[in-house]
């Protein structure tokens, strides 16, 4: 009789352990990234705290089991900058949080509903691929643009992932081989993908058409490799050997097929003569010769340029021109230019601090600095009524604010004393980081009474910064790192407004607090 009666109690003991046997095991493969929700106020916190949540709905914990092991990948590429939750909608206690949602798993063919919250409510079902690439790439930005090979279009686009996938084939494609290295905010790129993929349909089977994201940091030693100074670069090869580059970037589907059938190199560029060696009527002046010139002329213009700055190039024809007009005349004045880059005792003189610096000079003197000056009417218009211009608005860099304005020289040392630092690479000009500039400084107002945060921001237009910028990553404005003692640890994508730049770091802020809490508990 006991021993039917153990053999009773051991069966049951079985057949419990079998039970919760899947529930264990699954419990295991979820990543402590993943916020498993059951009460509905816990829900309504967890949205009020997070402006960047994916939550997966289940109708049980089996029909779950799947996605939680991508999702547990995802949660942990996108640690900082999103939340990934769970809610067990089979759960006795989740189920009426899934009523109050009105969100109803069992309807749809998995079992699972992914949807997304932004800055406290609902944003948007997740209907993109369900891949690891394409969740942690919306979950980075869920107002960006999908991931190219999301295009159903670029199917027969070879992607590639990373750089071992890259050696891969080279090694073992025999075919004649294209590979766009591109940036996904590149508008040239995004303008010749159409183009490109048509080109792949079209030419499948006889030519390979590969596309890969190079813009990421763990790419630089490939780059270095193949010279990669922007994008897109296209590279040409045969049998794995790199041959010569695509040049041609504003190429048609024919296009890019007819040169595959007849490759050649690019033709090589000719020289470019130096401003100071064209024929003007502007002067050259250089660090030897120009306190005696503007001496000699009472009245004149000096630009400061750069033989690389864009914006410089697009200004020379209207100065040209305008010098042209005022050497027609007599006492109208001069204009004059100096490389700043190459007179550099000239540019520390007058503080040059980016490219192109107007500067009017009377009787040997500064007067003015001109920034307003740009085309040949005003140009020539002022040079007839010299006066002050109006006063400027003041930089950034001289606005009162929380934001710390750093230099090359104490960048790494002020960053190594801040647990978090969100950092912001701009220059004066770009009209993109004009209008993140005030939603950047409110959310650095935001957290000025923790030493331990900081936002922070680089003038990469700075002598001394750049080549700081070139060091970090730099490849467009404006480009936001983020920083861990001083350690880069990942860029952020996120939503470039108050409600990004503040979630971003109090996301951060409260996992240290959840940490701290626990180790206090385990204490």
């Amino acid at each position: 009789m006991a021993s039917a009666s153990r053999c009773w109690g051991m069966r049951m003991l079985l057949l419990h352990v079998l039970v919760i046997l899947p529930s264990i095991l699954l419990s295991l493969k979820i990543s402590p990234l993943i916020e498993k929700i059951s009460d509905h106020k816990d829900f309504k916190k967890l949205l009020r705290t997070r402006n960047n949540v994916l939550v997966l709905y289940s109708k049980s914990a089996q029909a779950a089991e799947r996605q939680l092991k991508l999702l547990s990948d995802v949660a942990q590429d996108v640690r900082g900058r999103a939340t990934v939750s769970w809610i067990d909608c089979g759960d006795s206690e989740s189920r009426k949080l899934c009523k109050k949602m009105k969100v109803d798993p069992s309807k749809k063919s998995n079992g699972v509903d992914l949807l997304h919250y932004k800055d406290g409510t609902f944003h948007t079902e997740y209907n993109r691929p369900n891949t690891y690439k394409s969740m942690a790439a919306f979950l980075k930005d869920p107002e960006g643009a999908p991931l190219w090979e999301e295009n159903p279009e670029a199917k027969d686009i070879v992607h590639i992932d990373s750089e071992k996938d890259f050696q891969k084939l080279l090694k073992k494609e025999d075919r004649p081989l294209l590979v766009m290295f591109y940036a996904p905010w590149c508008s040239v790129c995004k303008k010749m993908m159409p183009a490109y993929q048509q080109a792949a349909t079209e030419l499948k089977g006889n030519y390979v058409l590969a596309g890969m994201n190079v813009y990421p940091p763990e790419f630089e030693r490939l780059k270095e490799q193949y010279n990669v100074k922007g994008y897109p670069t296209i590279l040409y090869f045969e049998k794995g050997k790199f041959m010569f580059n695509f040049e041609k970037y504003g190429a048609t589907a024919k296009d890019i097929a007819d040169w595959l059938k007849d490759p050649q190199a690019p033709a090589p560029e000719s020289p470019e003569v130096a401003w100071s060696e064209q024929d003007s009527a502007v002067h050259h002046l250089t660090d030897a010769d120009f306190d005696q010139f503007v001496q000699d002329h009472p009245s004149v213009l000096v630009m400061f340029y750069a033989p690389w700055c864009g914006h410089c190039k697009k200004m020379k024809p209207d100065y040209e021109k305008a010098a042209e007009t005022l050497h027609a005349e007599s006492g109208a004045g001069v204009l004059a230019a100096v490389d700043g880059t190459v007179h550099r005792a000239l540019s520390e003189r007058f503080h040059i601090s980016g490219f192109p610096t107007v500067k009017y000079f009377e009787n040997g003197e500064e007067k003015y600095t001109l920034p307003h000056l740009r085309s040949e009417q005003k140009i020539v218009e002022w040079m007839h009524n010299p006066e002050a211009p109006p006063p400027p608005e003041p930089s950034w860099e001289e606005t009162p604010s929380s934001v710390l304005h750093l230099l090359g020289d104490d960048f790494r040392e002020t960053l190594k004393k801040k647990k978090h630092a969100l950092v912001m690479f701009y220059a004066p000009w770009c009209p993109h980081c004009k209008s993140s500039v005030p939603d950047f400084t409110t959310a650095a107002d935001e957290f000025k009474e923790d030493r331990k945060i900081a936002y922070a921001a680089v003038d990469c237009t700075k002598e001394k910064n750049q080549d700081l910028c070139k060091q970090e990553g730099v490849e467009g404005f404006p480009t936001f790192n983020y920083y861990n003692y001083g350690k880069f640890i990942d860029k952020y994508n996120g939503e470039r407004g108050e409600s990004g730049f503040v979630g971003f770091i109090r996301s951060l802020r409260e996992k240290d607090h959840g940490k701290l809490g626990k180790k206090k508990e385990e204490l």
